[in-house]
């Protein structure tokens, strides 16, 4: 009787955890891994949206930070790779 009693209580916990990964934790990794190569293959000419809204095209990447060229005035600002949260591939033709 006490084995039965441990496997209803252990087994809709460890369905419900297996869900729980299945559901959240797996597609946050995939959203991650697809985050981080397009990081990675970041290039000079490509237009980016940073985290905080600001639209520009890379002129400079330097290992962890990337300098865009943003604005009318062509103003340079430098940011953190890692703060880049869009990108536009300029069309080859």
């Amino acid at each position: 009787m006490a084995v039965a009693a441990l496997v209803q209580l252990v087994l809709p916990m460890a369905l419900i955890l297996g869900l729980m990964y299945v559901m959240i934790i797996l597609p946050q990794k995939k959203k991650d891994k697809k985050t981080q190569q397009m990081l990675n293959s970041l290039q000079v000419g490509w237009s980016v949206t940073t985290i905080g809204g600001i639209v520009g095209k890379i002129i400079n990447i330097k290992d962890d930070e990337i300098y865009i060229e943003s604005g009318v005035d062509k103003n340079k600002i430098l940011v953190k790779r890692w703060a880049i949260k869009d990108v536009v591939k300029p069309v080859e033709g």
